[in-house]
């Protein structure tokens, strides 16, 4: 919620500098360079090693919910706008301002030393670095089976490609922002700071994407039936969620026959199936568990007792006209909804006093119920995987295929079905940011169609409007990354 603050403070390790390996969700174990012994013993058995794991699993799911990430693209892309300030003082309360940790990013003008970003950046650096660590010892396992030791490889494989991609959609300009993508990707980590410390540079997009494809190939041609860790499997990658990364990672490199064949093969081949229009409000507002048609769902963590200690409502939830999100949807957003679009019942319009003229003003505020009661962060989910297909049957010049899969998602949501190909492209990006709102595309999806940048309702930022192609469609490489190696490429502009 707005006002509450978590009592559980994340340790950052800048990347190349130090080691870190979760213990558990809540607990972890902190290394530095040359205490590797501690390292060696935790990993050298089958238990140590799934421990580690579930700490992992909490560290992925920590970096993807907290704002300012979980928020980035929807709030660039203009699909959302920042609530009223709750403040004791007259001269606040109410008061439509840009909260700290989003002030760089919103107004298009991050700076390196102190990055909105800059924790992101090392979460997932760390989170790379354990992943090649699982990938060191886990052939060496004395008590693992061999489907289980390719299990744990699979998972390392997959959480090393997602969060290198999560990475260079914020630090890389799209693939076809070159002809060829040589421009800059990132540094694309394959060994742990345990088995050596190199300075290594940026990769090319192209090389980026490669690695990121490979890793996920690798991964699914080593999952098993095996289950390694308790609680919910949509909880954990697999190899069908696997595939729904390399769908998604096909889709942003434009590779449309492979795009549209991954895609295809988790529609047909899942098991999972899209939710039925009668029940589509009804699954996203039940409290604690996804939507049924979820691929994966990353955990929330929670205490002893079972209570949950963090979810994506602290974004975006409302309790009270006291206690709610910092975010609300745009009426850029809400005004794409057909009134018979089942879709618009997901938003809860509330009244809230909000400072105008200096003085408080009621004022309708839409909150997302896809995240309220305890929401997890929604990795992967079956409705993008129709969407996918239709973006590349569009690239595949199928535009009957692209329109018939529009009209899958558009059917279920009630909404009027197209009857022919006119602008076809045009209308499958409104459908994704209808769809797939507040999870974290629209801005991606902005960058990947070469369009513009336009934020109307609600926009506070000193710019409301960026045109493509622009240098400030990514994030500046953070200050104490760049001092810290010196072959480290900062972004142009930064």
């Amino acid at each position: 919620m707005k006002h509450f603050k978590l009592n559980i403070k994340l340790k950052f390790a800048l990347l190349l500098a130090s080691i870190f390996l979760m213990q558990s969700c809540s607990d972890f174990l902190e290394q530095e360079p040359g205490t590797q012994t501690s390292i060696t013993e935790q990993l050298k058995n089958k238990a140590g090693v799934l421990q580690a794991m579930r700490g992992l699993y909490g560290e992925v799911e920590a970096a993807v919910r907290f704002a300012p990430y979980a928020t980035y693209a929807d709030l660039q892309g203009g699909n959302i706008k920042f609530t009223p300030t709750i403040s004791t003082s007259s001269a606040t309360n109410g008061q439509i301002a840009v909260k700290d940790n989003t002030f760089g990013i919103y107004n298009f003008n991050d700076v390196a030393e102190e990055s909105n970003l800059s924790s992101f950046y090392s979460d997932c650096y760390d989170i790379i670095n354990q992943t090649n660590l699982f990938l060191e010892f886990a052939d060496a396992l004395p008590d693992a089976t061999l489907a289980e030791k390719h299990q744990i490889k699979a998972e390392a494989l997959t959480i090393r490609a997602y969060a290198h991609f999560l990475l260079s959609e914020i630090y890389a300009q799209n693939y076809g922002y070159t002809a060829d993508a040589s421009h800059l990707g990132i540094v694309y980590n394959k060994a742990s700071i345990n088995e050596k410390l190199t300075y290594p540079a940026r990769e090319t997009v192209a090389n980026t994407y490669a690695f990121i494809i490979n890793d996920i190939k690798e991964a699914i041609d080593l999952y098993s039936n095996t289950a390694l860790l308790d609680g919910p499997t949509y909880s954990y990658f697999n190899k069908v969620s696997a595939k729904a990364l390399l769908a998604r990672v096909y889709l942003s490199k434009k590779d449309w026959r492979n795009a549209y064949d991954t895609a295809d093969d988790i529609i047909a081949n899942s098991g999972v199936s899209l939710v039925a229009s009668d029940n589509y409000v009804a699954q996203w507002e039940q409290p604690d568990l996804p939507i049924s048609e979820i691929l994966l769902e990353f955990s929330i963590p929670r205490s002893n007792d079972g209570a949950a200690s963090g979810s994506m409502s602290a974004a975006y939830g409302y309790t009270t006209n006291t206690s709610y999100g910092y975010y609300s949807a745009s009426n850029d957003l809400v005004n794409l909804y057909e009134s018979s679009d089942i879709r618009k019942q997901l938003f809860l319009t509330k009244s809230i006093p909000t400072l105008v003229n200096l003085q408080l003003t009621p004022m309708n505020y839409n909150f997302t119920k896809k995240f309220q009661n305890n929401p997890g962060y929604v990795a992967f989910r079956l409705s993008e995987q129709y969407l996918i297909r239709a973006e590349a049957a569009i690239g595949l010049n199928n535009a009957d295929q692209a329109r018939a899969d529009i009209n899958v998602i558009r059917a279920r949501a009630k909404a009027t079905l197209l009857t022919n190909n006119t602008n076809i492209a045009d209308a499958l990006f409104l459908e994704r940011r209808k769809e797939l709102c507040f999870e974290g595309h629209l801005f991606f999806d902005i960058a990947r169609n070469k369009k513009d940048v336009s934020r109307n309702d609600g926009c506070i930022s000193l710019i409301c409007s960026m045109a493509y192609p622009s240098l400030k469609y990514v994030m500046p490489i953070p200050r104490k990354n760049i001092t810290l190696n010196s072959n480290l490429a900062q972004n142009e502009s930064y």
